[in-house]
């Protein structure tokens, strides 16, 4: 294969996914099977889906949905948040996206399956290799402590616990756009007896203080945003950011062979799950978070097929 026929093929088999998924039930078949794959290997690893995606929705009661959740999520949710349009779309072979139980309850186990082959062997630990490789990373670059730690788009809180145990001392503030994520994330946290600020809010326009963190932690989020939602966030992320503070991404790495090399198919079913991967693989990050009042990043793998990227806020 000639160099300018690997630089094109990827691009080539792109499009035809693209193609076969504006194909609705096409489409639908896609996230069904990428779905049912993703719940086989969590079994492969000993993790059983169904059944602890039952015992958190049932909370130790009778029920098999405890009404807790609801009376839960009241308390967390924002009444006069408005929604972005791209955010109210199909994500994770979910209609409903990331708004409703059933994909709040199952992203642990999904996180699991997902992050079980990055490294050979590594399965159901694969997650927790994952983001300690992260961190690992990230202290290497930033030496100084920091003591006010966002995690920006918390998901159910796995990203934040982590930032907790990595750095004990700080004050950490998990910030979530999907009401029912964060609803899951706050009672994870006080099982685990964690003091942590939860706030429902657009990642975008957070509505906190102006220079009031040291470190912004992003942990798999960019890779489900259009590209005006990612910039109009590396700007609010500057804004409340101190001066010489940093802002950290842990993501999918376009430059990864795996995902150059990956089969139509597979990646016909990757996609069907990720609406805005198109948009991701073709942001300049690094330029980006140059406009945004960002020192030019650095870009490390921190895994097969992740990346970690630091920047210090000018």
């Amino acid at each position: 294969m000639t160099a300018t026929a690997a630089k094109t093929a990827p691009r080539l088999a792109s499009r035809l996914v693209n193609g076969v998924l504006s194909i609705k039930p096409l489409a639908k078949l896609a996230k069904n099977r990428a779905r049912n794959m993703m719940i086989k290997r969590a079994e492969t690893i000993g993790v059983y889906w169904p059944k602890e995606v039952k015992a958190l929705k049932a909370r130790g009661s009778t029920a098999e949905f405890s009404p807790e959740w609801e009376a839960e999520l009241a308390q967390v949710q924002n009444p006069n948040l408005a929604y972005p349009d791209y955010y109210l779309t199909s994500f994770h072979a979910y209609e409903e996206g990331n708004m409703g139980w059933e994909p709040a309850t199952e992203v642990e186990v999904a996180a699991h399956a997902v992050h079980a082959r990055i490294w050979p062997e590594a399965g159901a630990q694969g997650d927790a290799m994952l983001r300690q490789s992260y961190h690992n990373a990230v202290k290497s670059q930033i030496l100084a402590e920091p003591k006010d730690i966002l995690d920006l788009g918390c998901s159910v809180g796995m990203s934040t616990f982590a930032l907790q145990e990595t750095y004990p001392q700080a004050r950490v503030t998990g910030l979530e756009l999907s009401p029912y994520f964060l609803t899951v994330a706050r009672y994870k946290a006080q099982k685990r007896q964690l003091q942590i600020n939860w706030v429902h809010a657009k990642a975008e326009e957070t509505g906190l203080p102006t220079a009031s963190f040291d470190l912004v932690s992003a942990c798999l989020v960019f890779h489900e945003l259009p590209q005006s939602a990612a910039i109009a966030i590396f700007q609010e992320v500057r804004r409340i950011l101190r001066p010489g503070g940093h802002f950290t991404i842990m993501d999918m790495n376009p430059k990864s062979e795996i995902y150059a090399k990956m089969p139509p198919y597979i990646l016909t079913l990757l996609k069907s799950t990720e609406p805005y991967l198109d948009q991701y693989f073709a942001l300049d990050i690094e330029k980006a978070m140059v406009e945004a009042g960002f020192h030019s990043p650095s870009i490390t793998a921190n895994s097969p097929r992740h990346r970690t990227i630091v920047a210090q806020a000018k």
